[in-house]
């Protein structure tokens, strides 16, 4: 979970310790069903039967990040004057240990990819058969794209799109 180069990573992995590599075969795109800002509820655990939102999702570990849920404490600052300041820290649960939450009657369900009359892609509830609608997260720097203006030193499409280089040979 920490940035590889950081002074936690360095904490955690010290160059004479040696971690084994946990093997995870990767779930791929097609059946992958969880999305960041989706409802789940926890099925293992401390916090079981407990439902929160996912915010983060690691696809290479297959593993879900969910908002104040499965949290541990650590100190950080922490001196020989000063024990530091304990702050919560999310830690990941697997996706098999989380299912999705039918919007109709608030149960886990299992999911199934279905395509629509449209030829849409969409996730179908196998408890209600209802469509379970991927959710809009917002960017981490909170830009909506639809909602942009351009401003005053923006280029224009026009001038992008304008062609000013003649290529020619030297004689």
């Amino acid at each position: 979970m920490s940035r590889p180069g950081s002074l936690s990573d360095k904490r955690k992995n010290p160059p004479w310790s040696r971690w084994r590599p946990v093997v995870i075969e990767p779930i791929s795109d097609e059946d992958w069903h969880l999305f960041c800002g989706d409802m789940v509820e926890i099925l293992q655990g401390k916090d079981a039967g407990k439902q929160g939102k996912v915010v983060q999702v690691i696809r290479q570990q297959n593993w879900v990040v969910l908002e104040g849920l499965n949290t541990h404490f650590h100190y950080i600052g922490r001196t020989k004057d000063h024990r530091g300041t304990m702050i919560p820290s999310e830690a990941p649960l697997l996706h098999h240990q989380v299912k999705l939450v039918d919007p109709v009657d608030r149960k886990p369900t299992e999911v199934q990819w279905r395509f629509t009359e449209a030829g849409e892609r969409v996730r179908v509830s196998t408890r209600s058969g209802r469509i379970i609608p991927k959710p809009e997260f917002p960017r981490a720097d909170g830009i909506v794209p639809e909602t942009w203006t351009d401003g005053p030193k923006n280029t224009s499409v026009e001038d992008v799109l304008e062609k000013t280089y003649v290529p020619r040979l030297k004689i």
